[in-house]
């Protein structure tokens, strides 16, 4: 990858920015993307997807809600179980039931989570801030005592008042829990608030610091990288950024981008994730989106004559990162952006020597066909082919076949 100048000096005046080894992705699929509505993993396809992530090298998986259902309960306990590389962790209420049902799942760690904007207090949980504080540390140390790795989220933390946060996230950590996290619940920061927010949080806490972003104004990515930038260690994920309303920052996106706009080497197999998005999308029921970015099909397909060129001479003119390195392929569209290269390059893929006179009249057609919004496959190329090189060339129109 050719990596601006411009990010190169950003990068040398980021003082808070962690060391590679630090950063851990905890992804949120199997939990807050199965949030999407009208979604449900069966047992069998969480734990297929959790062995995708293994394979992919993220550090920790939260696997679901063990006290959502039996069947959740199952396919928690049967990810825990597996033997991965990951560490196993679900989500808790701040509830000692909750642990409990997470003990039950052999799991190795928990996320236990309460809200703290005074919004959700007097709205949903009809809580004080007294009690809020009195159950985060009775919750975390209870969870601590049997054994268990504990990260504590404030949920909507990023509306609540510093002076509040300060204290429930200090309980936390006195508590025993070995991360908190800043947690964005309804995606309304933006970059450079989400970097005063993690070093407010850095300055009364000497645990790491996760972050978890929701996407309702297409930031959580943003929002993510400069919570890191800022000196946040753990970033939440899910694959295609699926999740509750919006969704979440994008599994594929962040590791992409500390890999190849942050200069990261974290060691995660990034060959794994055109697969991995493929099979949550099939289990989710949901489509990629073409321009879907990492993943999506025409990240890596050219049309464009003067793109098309200069790919072809050197790809790195277009695009940012190699297919190979997530999964994927490069491959040339023809339609009426088409130009001569792209023509030359698939009739050599078609054992057809490229002369001038057959170049020009495929090129003439394709274009053709491309002003009437008529797509060309390869099956529609060969055909093409066949009958300009049969005809010797002869200018009958395609569309008159």
């Amino acid at each position: 990858m050719v990596q601006s100048p411009y990010v190169r000096e950003a990068l040398e005046g980021m003082e808070d920015l962690p060391d590679p080894e630090d950063i851990v992705i905890y992804d949120t699929t199997l939990r807050d993307g199965e949030q999407t509505p009208g979604v449900s993993f069966t047992p069998d396809q969480k734990l297929e997807i959790a062995r995708l992530l293994d394979e992919l090298g993220v550090q920790q998986i939260e696997a679901g809600f063990p006290v959502v259902s039996e069947g959740e309960m199952e396919a928690v306990r049967r990810i825990a179980r597996e033997g991965l590389d990951a560490e196993v962790l679900c989500l808790c209420r701040m509830l000692e039931g909750d642990v409990d049902a997470a003990l039950r799942c052999d799991v190795d760690g928990v996320i236990t989570f309460i809200a703290t904007s005074d919004l959700h207090l007097r709205h949903k949980l009809k809580m004080s801030r007294e009690e809020v504080v009195e159950r985060v540390g009775r919750v975390v140390e209870y969870a601590k005592d049997h054994g268990l790795w504990v990260a504590f989220s404030a949920e909507d933390g990023t509306r609540t008042e510093f002076g509040f946060l300060r204290e429930v996230y200090t309980t936390a950590e006195e508590a025993g829990a070995d991360r908190v996290h800043a947690t964005d619940t309804v995606g309304v920061m933006i970059p450079e608030g989400m970097r005063v927010f993690v070093r407010k949080i850095r300055s009364v806490v000497d645990v790491p610091i996760g972050v978890h972003c929701h996407d309702d104004f297409g930031l959580a990515v943003a929002n993510s990288l400069a919570a890191v930038e800022a000196g946040a260690t753990a970033v939440s994920t899910t694959v295609l950024g699926i999740g509750e309303r919006a969704g979440n920052a994008a599994l594929e996106e962040v590791i992409m981008a500390l890999e190849k706009l942050y200069g990261m080497e974290l060691g995660f197999r990034t060959e794994v994730l055109a697969e991995l998005a493929r099979t949550v999308a099939e289990y989710a029921g949901v489509d990629i989106p073409p321009n879907k970015s990492v993943v999506g099909e025409n990240v890596f397909r050219h049309e464009s004559g003067i793109h098309v060129a200069a790919v072809l001479e050197e790809p790195r003119t277009y695009e940012p990162m190699d297919p190979e390195e997530v999964g994927m392929e490069r491959s040339i569209v023809l339609g009426k952006h088409t130009g001569r290269k792209a023509v030359e390059a698939k009739l050599r893929e078609l054992g057809v020597e490229p002369d001038d006179e057959v170049v020009e009249e495929v090129l003439r057609r394709i274009k053709e066909l491309g002003d009437r919004r008529v797509r060309i496959t390869d099956g529609r190329l060969r055909e093409i082919v066949e009958d300009v090189v049969g005809s010797g060339g002869n200018r009958t129109r395609e569309g008159s076949r």
